[in-house]
């Protein structure tokens, strides 16, 4: 990454690298210029914490409210891995802005409500940990993987505790059925207890911003441990009664990595719903979407429509059943998320609805007039 001089009055050559390592450029610089002009500093957060956040300067770091950038928008909150504008003194000091994120990695959340939760900002590459231990969801990670693809990050999946998998032929069976499931995405091997593909792990990070994530007990926290070169995050055992974890991480940080690039470790995620991913799922079953472009009818819904290349591959055996069963699920889970939000898109499901089902009233129609 290239470095600038910051735009603040305390900024010099010493306070462009402090920042630099974290992933201050000159993009940003440019992007932070206006403020810079109003004596406010830059500076990177690095943990949130109920309305205050800590944020990494070229003077050092520092904590912050973030009661003057609260919108009503909870897409638009401080977040772990923005880039803020902070007032230089103050009692409490405040953050004023957030630089506009190059991207963002977003869930919807749990509540009825089903808003949007940002769990890391201008991230460059979504590290998912699936651990190798357990029986492999595949559902789970093509849903991990949606989100990522639709953050704008580059997607790698990282099957942790491979020393608990000693034998080879099995090991490299659950490697295939993770790579089937995700297609043009780095799959990488590693055991942090015996070091072995950690070296081809940091050098992927060391490219700009990672964040890590991955449910409970995937081996998140030893994972960042190994990366970072000592013990910074705390790790407990996996229950031996069902192979799950307890939350180790409780909030989200952001970490210098000593080989280079920025760590976001984030806690044991439960429930990952997709938020407005259409994109996104879309790039995971990409050759679902390759094939449907082959399919004799444009809108063709891969279910019994005569020339379904789709059910021609499925026949065949060039596609699982369980790949085309896990697209449709996500599809009909982002549609209603999308729909709770836009009225246009309602009205449309709606209709169709409303279609399906007076063609199944006609089709039930016409087979009981056969029948007399």
């Amino acid at each position: 990454m290239s470095s600038t001089s910051l735009s603040s009055p305390s900024s010099g050559s010493s306070g462009s690298c402090a920042l630099a390592r974290f992933g201050w450029d000159d993009a940003w610089a440019d992007a932070f210029a206006p403020y810079g002009a109003q004596g406010l500093l830059p500076g990177r957060v690095v943990r949130v914490d109920r309305g205050q956040c800590d944020v990494v300067t070229a003077d050092g770091t520092l904590r912050a409210d973030t009661a003057h950038v609260t919108p009503h928008d909870p897409l638009r909150v401080v977040c772990t891995g923005d880039w803020v504008a902070v007032e230089p003194e103050g009692d409490p000091r405040y953050v004023r802005t957030c630089l506009p994120r190059r991207t963002a990695f977003v869930r919807s959340t749990s509540s009825k409500r089903s808003e949007g939760q940002v769990l890391a900002a201008n991230v460059d590459h979504a590290v998912v940990a699936v651990p190798l231990a357990a029986e492999l969801d595949l559902a789970r990670i093509e849903r991990f993987l949606a989100l990522a693809w639709e953050s704008g990050a580059q997607p790698v999946v990282v099957l942790t505790k491979a020393d608990l998998v000693p034998d080879a032929v099995t090991r490299a069976h659950l490697v295939q059925d993770v790579e089937t499931s995700a297609p043009g995405v780095p799959v990488l091997t590693v055991s942090a207890r015996e070091g072995a593909g950690l070296d081809v792990l940091a050098a992927v990070v060391a490219g700009g911003t990672s964040v890590l994530l991955g449910q409970s007990g995937a081996g998140k926290s030893t994972l960042a441990n190994a990366l970072l070169g000592e013990d910074v995050m705390d790790v407990r055992a996996v229950r031996d009664v069902d192979g799950k974890g307890r939350h180790t991480t409780t909030t989200r940080n952001l970490l210098a990595l000593p080989g280079g690039g920025v760590l976001i470790d984030t806690p044991g995620l439960r429930g990952v719903g997709l938020w407005d991913a259409g994109t996104g799922v879309g790039q995971v079953f990409s050759e679902i979407e390759e094939l449907a472009e082959g399919c004799r009818f444009h809108d063709c819904a891969h279910e019994s429509e005569p020339g379904c290349a789709v059910l021609d591959a499925i026949g065949s055996g060039a596609l699982p059943q369980r790949r085309l069963e896990s697209y449709r699920k996500l599809l009909r889970e982002n549609q209603r998320i999308v729909a709770k939000t836009d009225a246009r898109l309602r009205a449309e499901i709606r209709k169709d609805w409303k279609r399906k089902g007076a063609e199944g009233r006609a089709a039930m129609e016409a087979k009981r007039g056969r029948r007399r």
